[in-house]
């Protein structure tokens, strides 16, 4: 069996890591503003969202974001391509979810979740049932770790899956102030999400500029995980943020830029293109 060095695993276990809280802590804080109260906000049919991953200021990779919204049902894509080290470190993913929307409010139904590193791949498939966890598979199936942290049945209650976490709708006129509790197959965690202030970023046309939103995200693990150091790292991480921007004409807020202090660095993901379809109208913004 061929060995990986420790440097390269515990690079790999970062890039895993920072899947998770990237992909959580950006989508799960899309949202919608909060509705005059004469009227109700509803999904757009489409969106596709373009990023670009950077580490210490170079390009290592892509992330490409797919969202189609009827009238009671959701379906999500992410597609993820990460390479470091010259190569020496590849990592991809495949993300698909779909559930029903009930007041606007996201019901998973089913999580899948393809990954593949090198010569290895592993699948999970997550069902749900009435807001809680249902069945759980991998493949490869792996062995317990002794030395993780438990899932009990009670961390499985009322819980959605990394994608699916977008779908929640804000209560308030911020995208931030909001703890969303996530299970992705492993792993039982929360993302608590606070507003921090709000940024100016330039507008595609006319020179004109757009208020983004900026959420301070924390990364709360509560079972499932291995209390090492870069878990315990990312929990008391306090410089992770969300720029939230508003698509004008669509009612939502989307990801513009997220930024991850890692151990060695900083990790970033920057929008380069954002696409939105809404009664028949397709708006796309650039950057």
């Amino acid at each position: 069996m061929k060995r990986v060095s420790p440097v390269l695993a515990g690079l790999r276990k970062k890039l895993r890591l920072f899947s998770i809280v990237a992909t959580s802590a950006g989508f799960g804080a899309l949202a919608l503003p909060a509705p005059p109260a004469a009227a109700q906000s509803t999904w757009p049919a489409g969106l596709k969202a373009e990023y670009e991953v950077g580490y210490n200021g170079f390009n290592v990779g892509s992330f490409v974001f797919k969202a189609e919204a009827e009238q009671q049902s959701y379906t999500l894509t992410g597609s993820a391509n990460l390479s470091m080290l010259l190569g020496m470190i590849s990592w991809s993913s495949d993300i698909r979810s779909f559930g029903s929307l009930v007041q606007q409010a996201p019901k998973p139904a089913v999580y899948a979740f393809d990954a593949r590193s090198g010569s290895r791949a592993a699948s999970t498939r997550v069902s749900f049932e009435a807001g809680s966890v249902a069945t759980v598979a991998h493949s490869p199936q792996m062995p317990a770790k002794p030395d993780a942290v438990p899932v009990r049945e009670q961390h499985l209650k009322g819980v959605v899956d990394p994608l699916s976490a977008m779908m929640l709708v804000t209560q308030g006129a911020s995208p931030c102030d909001r703890r969303i509790p996530i299970f992705d197959g492993y792993e039982r965690f929360d993302l608590v999400l606070s507003r921090k202030g709000e940024t100016r970023l330039p507008e595609q046309a006319g020179g004109h500029s757009v208020v983004a939103q900026v959420c301070q995200v924390r990364y709360v693990p509560i079972a499932g995980h291995i209390p090492d150091g870069d878990t315990k790292f990312m929990a008391s991480n306090g410089g992770i943020e969300v720029v939230m921007r508003p698509v004008p004409g669509a009612r939502i807020y989307v990801p513009y830029q997220i930024t991850i202090p890692m151990p060695l660095g900083s990790a970033t993901l920057v929008s380069k293109r954002v696409e939105v379809t809404q009664g028949g109208r397709k708006t796309a913004l650039l950057h």
